[in-house]
């Protein structure tokens, strides 16, 4: 699928498109910037830093893939939305980095709705401690959740996946963050399943080797 096909198709269904771009050069990156694309994400903190005074600065980036305590003092400012929160101290870090910043940083909590062991996230049954943590924040906003679906060829796992997010998102909209304005993202999707992702509820999806290859 080219760029303008699924920006389209982002656009025709509320979507936000985060163009994925680690691992790919500032050649390949300009030109889906040059097609429109603003918004970028980066897994890596030193993969970002040695892209981000090289490519136009009005590049809104994204922080999406797991994040060390040790590294968030490179990341603000500078990136404008940080998908991975996955624990009361990474959230605790980024509100103390960004108070000595004098800002506020805006991130999403990453919750682990895949089976892989792998994954990163909050345990869906054991987030008390977070939104807990989330009350003291002063210099960070929660706007909204993030999540990582299994890899499989098996939708039907994809779909559970992503209605548990929902069922976790729509909990807190009604609990917790029902002052927010902001709280409104879940982002999910990838190359592989974005569009199963919006179809059960994604507003915010992270597509990389689909534009790019």
């Amino acid at each position: 699928m080219n760029y303008k096909s699924l920006k389209d198709f982002c656009i025709d269904n509320g979507v936000e498109l985060v163009a994925v771009s680690k691992t790919r050069s500032n050649d390949e990156i300009l030109e889906i910037y040059n097609q429109g694309q603003r918004v970028f994400g980066e897994n890596r903190v030193q993969e970002w830093l040695e892209k981000k005074d090289q490519l136009p600065n009005d590049i809104e980036w994204h922080i999406i893939g797991h994040l060390q305590t040790n590294k968030v003092k490179f990341i603000i400012p500078g990136v404008t939305l940080i998908h991975s929160i996955d624990s009361v101290k990474l959230l605790n870090k980024v509100n103390q980095v960004s108070k000595e910043a004098n800002q506020i940083t805006k991130v999403l909590l990453q919750y682990k709705v895949a089976q892989e062991v792998t994954k990163f996230g909050i345990d869906p049954d054991n987030d008390l401690g977070i939104i807990e943590a989330c009350r003291e924040l002063t210099n960070v906003e929660v706007c909204g959740l993030m999540a990582m679906g299994t890899f499989t060829n098996d939708k039907n796992i994809n779909k559970r996946e992503f209605e548990k997010l929902v069922s976790i998102f729509n909990r807190l909209k009604e609990t917790e963050f029902k002052n927010s304005d902001l709280f409104k993202i879940k982002s999910m999707g990838m190359s592989g399943d974005y569009d199963l992702a919006i179809e059960h509820g994604s507003n915010m999806v992270r597509v990389g080797s689909l534009l790019f290859n």
